[in-house]
């Protein structure tokens, strides 16, 4: 009996952690995947003056009741105009700013924010509240003095691609003021269940409810279904070959489902990665003042 006890427990851990794992998949059939999309900290990295840029601290108030926080850098001369930039799914703005702190050089004003649930904002993020909060602090721009005038660039990265998608194509079919003068998207995933159902696909444990969890998730925004709501308002699609998160063909389904005008740039950094290369941030200058 002693040399079977070994095996004994060995089963009852086994079992134990089958158990677990069931039941964290059950509670995520209950509640969604959509949580998986959001890894916000508090944590602050870097603020902008550790980067010689001006900075306001900008607080503004959803129609929901939270809170959000941005920071708006003013151009370190005359503007040609304001980039506002949505941030990618972990950490916060503190951590995302290096991807536009080189814009104010070149004369562009920026506005980023934090979605619901990181850095200062309040609340938890989800879906439909990331996609509130973005289009709330695009009001919040178009209503600001210091902007006013100016041709508007909405940046998105990573996640923040997929929300802005979805922004600038209801914000240019409704034809909201001011218009949107183009659209960038780098790095961006083509839909949100498109995603989740691959990711969860990856995995052995989650493989086989890959298409009951990604139904969890609202197909609503997909962005390979809105970007060609965005016309005729000109994108530009980033994406790289080399990028692990996100893969390349995410790009390429974006690109072919956008209408003209469009402009794809392929590159070879890591992902969110891209404006560490002057040349890539030329290939963007050059986009928006065309």
């Amino acid at each position: 009996m002693a040399a079977r006890t070994p095996r004994i427990l060995l089963k009852a851990r086994f079992m134990k952690c089958l158990t677990a794992l069931a039941l964290g998949l059950s509670l995520l059939l209950q509640s969604g995947c959509s949580s998986l999309f959001f890894y916000p900290d508090s944590a602050t990295y870097i603020t902008p003056d550790r980067l010689n840029l001006e900075y306001e601290d900008v607080y503004l108030d959803t129609a929901d009741g939270e809170t959000l926080h941005g920071w708006w850098l003013p151009a370190k001369s005359d503007a040609r105009g304001t980039v506002y930039f949505l941030h990618g799914n972990a950490q916060n703005i503190s951590s995302h700013i290096l991807n536009v702190s080189w814009l104010p050089d070149k004369r562009y004003n920026v506005f980023l924010i934090d979605y619901r649930g990181y850095g200062r904002s309040t609340g938890a993020p989800d879906i439909e509240g990331a996609l509130h909060d973005a289009e709330s602090g695009l009001r919040w721009l178009a209503d600001y003095p210091a902007a006013e005038d100016q041709p508007i660039f909405l940046l998105g990265q990573s996640l923040g691609g997929a929300l802005g998608t979805a922004l600038a194509s209801e914000w240019t079919k409704r034809q909201e003021q001011p218009p949107l003068e183009g659209v960038i998207l780098d790095g961006t995933f083509s839909g949100f269940r498109a995603i989740a159902r691959e990711k969860l696909g990856n995995f052995w444990l989650t493989w086989p409810f890959q298409i009951p969890l990604s139904w969890t998730i609202p197909d609503d925004y997909e962005a390979t279904d809105m970007i060609g709501g965005i016309s005729p308002v000109p994108v530009m699609v980033i994406h790289s070959v080399r990028d692990g998160i996100i893969p390349f063909h995410h790009g390429q389904r974006l690109f072919e489902a956008a209408k003209e005008p469009k402009h794809f740039l392929q590159t070879d950094t890591g992902h969110a990665s891209t404006f560490v290369l002057p040349g890539y941030q030329q290939a963007v200058l050059e986009f928006m003042e065309q």
